[in-house]
């Protein structure tokens, strides 16, 4: 009998469970659709109010998504507090490897502007460090980032590095010896 009583309590919790996770996703969903009704409207503090709170919902998709619509319509200004945003979703959501690399690509872009140099090595750290298809757009980034602050020797040292990887996107090792020839003749 009690082992017939723990059989259905565990058959219950785990449906309780699983309708409240779907529950959560469909009302995440519909924020998220109702946040972009309001750009429509020119409405941007709500949509901004409501994609702030969907980050913080910690759901991998629309905590993703409504951070990129935070970034695309320029929501925010607020350079630390996007960071933080940035944060925020990579610190509290499960992502397949390449995806949380793309992520953290697209904050390295996004901070490549305004952060000093070490902090931006220890951003773009975690795809330089590993094989992952991020690497060579990192080291690009880095490269480019040294040269617009001319700063050759470094930049070289990141365009060569991209030229030595393998299987590389043609128009990536193209920019990478584009950059090399222009600093060559600079």
């Amino acid at each position: 009998f009690s082992i017939v009583l723990i059989l259905i309590i565990a058959v219950a919790s785990i449906t309780f469970y699983s309708e409240a996770k779907e529950k959560k996703k469909i009302l995440l969903a519909e924020d998220y659709l109702s946040a972009k009704v309001y750009l429509e409207n020119d409405d941007k503090n709500k949509a901004k109010n409501i994609l702030r709170t969907i980050i913080f919902a910690n759901d991998s998709t629309y905590s993703t998504l409504s951070l990129f619509l935070i970034l695309n319509e320029n929501l925010i200004v607020d350079q630390r507090e996007l960071s933080n945003l940035f944060d925020q979703v990579l610190e509290n959501n499960k992502f397949e490897k390449e995806i949380k690399n793309l992520i953290i690509f697209k904050k390295a872009l996004f901070q490549s502007n305004f952060i000093s140099e070490s902090e931006l090595l220890e951003t773009v750290k975690p795809l330089t460090n590993t094989e992952t298809a991020w690497k060579p757009h990192a080291l690009l980034l880095l490269g480019d980032y040294f040269a617009s602050k001319k700063e050759y020797l470094k930049a070289k040292e990141f365009y060569m590095q991209i030229l030595s990887l393998k299987n590389l996107h043609k128009e990536l090792y193209n920019h990478a010896r584009s950059q090399l020839i222009f600093i060559t003749n600079d």
